[in-house]
C-alpha cells in the first residue's frame, strides 16, 4: 500500500510516519531525518492538519490510569444516529465514535475508570434513551493493532525509525489531579505549545516541560497520531466483527494485524469475539481484501462488516462538522 496525499507531497507520507514514532518529536529532528528544512516540515504538518488529515493528541495510558476498555455497538431509529453519536462523543470516557451502515448504526470505544461510570452508561443511560433500539457491549481482552501503530502509513528506513522512535517509558506513575488542566490541553492538541500549555495550566513555561517529561518518561502520557484514512486517498474505511473459534483466535489476530489495511484489532467478549477496523482504496479493494487475504484466515466463522459513513470522535476531542454540512 502507498500513501498518496491530497498534495502530491513526495514527502508527505514520511512526515506521518514519523509523526506516528514520535508525535511530540521536534519538527527540527523530523526534518532532518525526512531531509527536508525544519521549516518545510513544519508547513507540511499544518497544512495537513488545517486540512483535518491528522492531529497528534496525548492521552493516559489506560495501564496507568486503571481503566478497562470496551468496544460498544449501538442501533439506533433512521432519525437519531447522528445525534446519539453526537452525544457519545462529548463524553469524556468515549472515543472512536463511527457513525456506520445507513446511519443507524453506531460504534464507539468506552474507557472505563471504574465500574459504577461503566454501569451507569450500559445499564442506566443506553437502555433508557428512546431513540436507542439494541446495544451490545464487549470488553477488550487484547489488543492485536491500534489506530497509532496503523502499517498503512509506515515508510521509513529502519535507520530513520531509529532516530525518531522515542526511548521505552520506565518505571510507573499516576497521574494526580492538578494533571488534568495540562492532560486536557494535549488530548485537543498533542503539539501545543509549552507557552500555550502554560496559559491553560496557570503554570510555568519550565514546569509545563518538567512534568510534561515526568510523564512521558513513567509511560504514564503518551502521544498519538490521529489520522484521516480518507485524507490519505483511503476511502472506504470499514468495522469488522468475526466470529473466530478459539483455538485459532490468537493466530486470527495476529494474522489480521499484520495486514497494512488494518488500523485497529481486538480479541473482544461476545458471539463476535474478534473486532477490527480496515482502511481500503475503495470498494473493490475492500471486496479484494475480504474475498482474498481475510477468508484465508484459519477459524473465521462468521464476518460482518459495515462503512463508516462518518467519524464523530478519534482519539482526542469530538470532529465537529463545519457549519452548514449534512
Amino acid at each position: 500500500m502507498r500513501i498518496e496525499t491530497p498534495f502530491g507531497w513526495p514527502e508527505g507520507s514520511g512526515l506521518v510516519h514519523a509523526l506516528q514514532l514520535d508525535g511530540r518529536a521536534p519538527m527540527r529532528t523530523i526534518g532532518r531525518v525526512l531531509g527536508v528544512s525544519e521549516n518545510t516540515a513544519a508547513r507540511r504538518y499544518q497544512r495537513l492538519r488545517t486540512a483535518g488529515v491528522l492531529r497528534v493528541t496525548g492521552a493516559v495510558s489506560g495501564g496507568e490510569a486503571g481503566y478497562t476498555t470496551w468496544t460498544l455497538r449501538l442501533r439506533t431509529t433512521p432519525d437519531a444516529g447522528a445525534a446519539v453519536a453526537d452525544a457519545l462523543a462529548d463524553r469524556p470516557d468515549v472515543s472512536w465514535v463511527h457513525l456506520l451502515s445507513g446511519g443507524t448504526e453506531i460504534s464507539c470505544t468506552v474507557h472505563a475508570p471504574d465500574t459504577t461510570g461503566r454501569d451507569d452508561l450500559l445499564l442506566h443511560k443506553l437502555p433508557r434513551a428512546s431513540r436507542v433500539t439494541a446495544v451490545s457491549a464487549h470488553e477488550l481482552l487484547h489488543t492485536f493493532a491500534l489506530p497509532d501503530g496503523w502499517r498503512g502509513v509506515r515508510c521509513l528506513s529502519p535507520g530513520q525509525v531509529e532516530q525518531l522512535r522515542p526511548p521505552p517509558p520506565r518505571g510507573s506513575l499516576s497521574p494526580t489531579p492538578e494533571d488534568q488542566p495540562l492532560l486536557d490541553a494535549l488530548a485537543h492538541d498533542g503539539r501545543a505549545s509549552y507557552t500555550a500549555l502554560a496559559r491553560a495550566t496557570g503554570w510555568s513555561d519550565s514546569a509545563v516541560r518538567r512534568r510534561m517529561d515526568v510523564l512521558r518518561r513513567h509511560g504514564t502520557l503518551t502521544y498519538h497520531l490521529d489520522v484521516s484514512p480518507a485524507g490519505l486517498g483511503f476511502r472506504s474505511e470499514t468495522r469488522l466483527w468475526l466470529t473466530v473459534s478459539p483455538a485459532h483466535l490468537a493466530e486470527a489476530g495476529e494474522a489480521l494485524a499484520s495486514h497494512p489495511e488494518t488500523s485497529f484489532a481486538v480479541a473482544t467478549t461476545g458471539t463476535t469475539n474478534l473486532t477490527a477496523m480496515v482502511n481500503c482504496r475503495d470498494g473493490g479493494d475492500l471486496y479484494r481484501y475480504l474475498t482474498g487475504r481475510v477468508a484465508g484466515i484459519r477459524g473465521v466463522q462468521t464476518l460482518e462488516s459495515a462503512p463508516v459513513i462518518r467519524t464523530v470522535k478519534r482519539a482526542g476531542t469530538p470532529l465537529r462538522r463545519p457549519a452548514g454540512r449534512p
